[in-house]
């Protein structure tokens, strides 16, 4: 079982859409796929019509005392599962505090469904804490949606710094551009340079339209709701770029 963190130190920049989306490529090409949402907001569970969550379950499943497996419900989509959001996420850090196995418990908390799914994908909160730091630490892969703009590039920088001040392989870390305008030149001008700079980067550009933010209306993903636009196909090659990495 491999498991991909989509991450960012930013909010607003595609994460949740990406990470829903790629779930469903993924599961769509025949891979046993669980998506799970560890940002309290909460947003992919709710995309994916389970935004009651886990009920106050997380505290128990994080110390061991209870199987994940409990918790995972199953979407309306073939070979995708889901371990929905809870809000005390946001006391992450405290209870990862207490547990003496902290700094693995990513790993111990997926050995009772390791068997069951081939690939895990977690939509991460857009912060940089003892929680986050855990998950990107104990990911196989690491998936970094970046706007083409300057603020957003610098986040990736400084994620970077991070990773090597935590020890975390960076060769884990993929980025790819998110909410793209073809007309802009900052944008074309910022990907250009960025890609130049950074070898690591996929060569994939998902471009900004309304109807990805609309996921949050019809409450699916896009590429089930739209699958012949241009952006599902693109979706697609992301995720064949990220299999063949992960291969």
């Amino acid at each position: 079982m491999k498991i991909i963190a989509v991450f960012n130190i930013k909010g607003g920049v595609g994460k949740t859409a990406t990470a829903v989306n790629i779930a469903y490529a993924a599961a769509a090409s025949g891979m046993k796929t669980l998506i799970v949402d560890m940002d309290p907001q909460g947003a992919a569970s709710f995309y994916l019509g389970a935004e009651e969550g886990m009920k106050g379950q997380v505290k128990k499943i994080i110390a061991g005392e209870k199987s994940p497996e409990e918790a995972i419900v199953e979407t309306d989509y073939a070979n995708l599962w889901l371990l929905p959001s809870d809000e005390r996420y946001r006391k992450m850090d405290v209870f990862l505090a207490e547990l003496k196995s902290g700094k693995s418990w990513l790993k111990n908390l997926f050995k009772p469904v390791s068997r069951k799914y081939d690939l895990v994908v977690i939509d991460c909160p857009p912060s940089l804490t003892l929680y986050s730091e855990n998950i990107l630490q104990n990911s196989d892969y690491i998936l970094v949606p970046v706007i083409p703009t300057t603020l957003s590039v610098r986040t990736y920088d400084q994620l970077l710094d991070f990773c090597l001040q935590q020890k975390i392989d960076r060769k884990k870390i993929h980025p790819f551009f998110s909410m793209y305008e073809r007309r802009k030149n900052l944008h074309n001008e910022s990907i250009a340079e960025f890609m130049s700079a950074h070898r690591e980067t996929i060569d994939v550009a998902i471009p900004f339209v309304s109807e990805i933010e609309r996921m949050g209306v019809y409450r699916r993903p896009y590429m089930d709701a739209h699958p012949e636009s241009e952006i599902a196909y693109l979706y697609r090659q992301l995720w064949k770029s990220i299999k063949r990495k992960l291969a």
